[in-house]
């Protein structure tokens, strides 16, 4: 791959070292914790106490938004007083969006300067023309003239830059030359990589967000081939921007961030949270200790393989259609299952009354997997099956022990059909070939799981059988997978099944050996299946999702349909974007996201953007259905996608004009029983 030096095994991009200060980014340095202070920056004392909290928390460079000249100036003190309270080591980044001004201001107080190539001198009216190339020229030469001052003046003081792209505020220019794309965004950034490099700098630390993970995705993997081909491989900056708060903020950085690290990208990161930055911390480094974990030595031995997927551009993996019960199918048009596993016959009574809540409508477990040892199992199976089950489907886990033979009966007298789960070895052939001959024969279904390492073994079997009724997963037991981590031999068995022209579905299992570490918190198991499920389904992989590392049923398919939603995968709730606080936003961002939340979370499949100022504001959004944006204080701005539609809304009035948007465009509905 152009992008990464492994599929399966994570082989640290060798990236170029820049000094933040006296903290090494890239290189042979770990992976650093960034996080932003969200207090007015004028207010030096308040930022100087967030600033402290955050380096006691973990965190390893603190950034400052300047959006004019005044708050510049404040970093001055900002930067002493963090130095005199014991933290002279963190280094402080100005954020800067518009003003160039204000970046000559910051660059002489604080270690880095971050700007956005999209605002900075640049035009987002979402205008839409022609640029004839002479057109183009003048408009690269008038960004030279802008960005060339803050350039040589880092140069001379030692400072650190930060390009900084992000999806939703492309200028008009890269708009219309290239579109909304993660193209657009990588040629966004170089343009003034060219122009540092011009001038002989190379303190240059690179990021493409996104609130799409994987847009954000796509446009890091794409950046790295440009720019490491071109450019010097300088690091990399990691964030999901506006991932919002709870859950769905941690699944979603987790999701983008996590992809980019375990193919070894990734050189410093941030959790954007909506919530108090501190917070942030904690699963940053989680994140980090984990993809850390996996590091691996290059070896020149290794021959890179061709990706099952494309890298660059999202298309959901072609497969058949199995018809897995009257109403849930996989396949073309079919949403990812999702299946629960309960930890015995005996515990399917319990796991049936909690996934029978009225709260489950929207988020149902369509599948239940059932460890089957013995026949005195399968008799105990039939009794507790033998009434009506809450899902569509049961998945039978059999131990090798259990021959065809012992599953005649129980495959005849089903009502329901049924997928059996078993493990296939080097000398399986023949059971292999008998199994998917049983549920053919019943009109059933076989899960077969097949160390992509050992698949060659199986390969004269599998020609012979062909792929008719079966599915494919992996599932490990404790056992740390060999291809290096579990996204790597997912990658593998999808290619050994490209090699044999099968388009069988993908069951993605998150069991314990599918872990890094042996961590037993949940925001440790949320972030295991946000780097194995979120990241192979934002590569269009996996037809069948299931979440077998926490014990509760109900827990576990809920943290099921947050990984599909924060993939893009599976709607099931109203999806919110919303950015983390900082020094620029014009109302509480927490209270109000929690609020709206909770009369606007049951749209299924209304995308809504709570913005704290216009910085992140239209473009920003990118492909929101409604806005609810800060436009002075006290007053809001809601818009209809890019479009603000009411201005200067009072702010105790803007959450019911927002629901009042919403119906005059036929997205409301009337919560129910299950959404109270």
């Amino acid at each position: 791959m152009s992008y990464c030096a492994s599929l399966q095994r994570t082989i640290r991009r060798q990236a170029a070292e820049v000094k933040i200060g006296s903290v090494g980014v890239g290189g042979d340095n770990p992976i650093r914790i960034q996080s932003m202070t969200t207090s007015d920056t004028q207010d030096v004392a308040a930022t100087v106490a967030q600033s402290v909290a955050l380096a006691e928390a973990g965190c390893e460079i603190v950034r400052v938004t300047a959006p004019n000249v005044a708050a510049a100036r404040c970093l001055r003190a900002i930067r002493s007083g963090l130095t005199a309270a014991g933290f002279g080591e963190i280094p402080l980044v100005a954020d800067i969006h518009f003003l160039p001004s204000a970046a000559m201001e910051a660059v002489e107080h604080v270690e880095k300067v971050r700007v956005n190539p999209g605002n900075y001198a640049d035009k987002k009216k979402f205008a839409i023309r022609e640029y004839a190339d002479s057109d183009y020229e003048r408009e690269l030469q008038r960004l030279y003239e802008a960005f060339s001052p803050l350039v040589l003046r880092a140069k001379e003081l030692g400072r650190s830059l930060r390009i900084g792209t992000n999806h939703g505020s492309l200028s008009d220019r890269i708009m219309n030359r290239y579109g909304d794309t993660p193209l657009g965004m990588v040629e966004s950034a170089l343009e003034f990589v060219r122009i540092a490099e011009s001038h002989g700098f190379h303190g240059i630390v690179l990021s493409m967000k996104a609130s799409n993970p994987k847009v954000m995705i796509q446009a890091y993997r794409l950046l790295v081939e440009q720019m490491d081909a071109r450019h010097r491989p300088y690091p990399l900056h990691l964030g999901v921007t506006e991932a919002g708060d709870g859950e769905d903020g941690r699944i979603k950085s987790a999701i983008g961030i996590g992809s980019l690290l375990l193919d070894g990208l990734g050189d410093t990161i941030r959790v954007s949270l909506t919530e108090d930055s501190v917070y942030e911390i904690p699963v940053a480094r989680a994140i980090a200790e984990k993809a850390m974990g996996l590091w691996a030595v290059p070896s020149s031995a290794a021959s890179p393989q061709p990706a099952p997927f494309d890298p660059f551009h999202f298309s959901r993996r072609e497969t058949g259609t199995l018809a897995l019960s009257p109403r849930c199918a996989v396949g073309p048009g079919e949403p990812p299952r999702v299946i629960v596993r309960v930890g015995s016959v005996e515990e399917i009574a319990r796991a049936v009354q909690g996934l029978s809540s009225p709260r489950m409508t929207d988020t149902p477990a369509e599948g239940l997997l059932v460890p089957v040892a013995s026949a005195a199992d399968l008799a105990a199976l039939r009794r507790e099956a033998s009434g009506p089950l809450p899902v569509e489907f049961l998945a039978l886990e059999l131990s090798p022990g259990l021959a065809p033979a012992d599953l005649e009966q129980i495959l005849a007298q089903s009502a329901a059909r049924l997928v059996l789960v078993r493990r296939f070895g080097p000398g399986d052939g023949a059971a292999l070939s008998a199994f998917a001959g049983l549920v053919r024969r019943r009109g059933h279904f076989m899960a077969v799981e097949v160390d992509p390492g050992q698949f060659g073994a199986l390969e004269p079997v599998l020609r012979q059988i062909g792929d008719t009724g079966l599915i494919f997963t992996l599932a490990y037991s404790g056992t740390p997978p060999a291809a290096g981590h579990a996204t790597g031999a997912y990658r593998l068995l999808l290619q050994n099944l490209a090699a044999l022209g099968f388009k069988a579905p993908l069951w993605i299992r998150n069991t314990a050996g599918t872990a890094v570490g042996s961590d037993p918190s949940f925001l440790s198991k949320l972030l295991e299946a946000s780097f194995l499920s979120g990241g192979l389904l934002c590569d269009g992989a996996g037809d069948l999702v299931s979440i077998e590392t926490e014990a509760d049923p109900v827990r576990s398919v809920k943290l099921a349909y947050n990984v599909l939603q924060g993939a893009g995968a599976r709607i099931s709730k109203t999806e919110f974007v919303a950015c983390p606080s900082c020094g620029r936003t014009l109302f509480d961002l927490q209270s109000t996201t929690q609020r709206i939340r909770s009369r606007t979370g049951h749209l299924k499949g209304v995308k809504i953007a709570i913005m704290g100022c216009i910085v992140n504001g239209p473009g920003e959004m990118a492909d929101a259905d409604f806005g609810y944006v800060g436009g002075a204080p006290g007053k809001i701005n809601l818009y209809v996608g890019k479009q603000c539609v009411q201005y200067n809304v009072p702010q105790d009035e803007a959450d019911e004009r927002l629901i009042g948007l919403i119906r005059t465009h036929g997205k409301w509905t009337e919560p129910n029983a299950a959404h109270v």
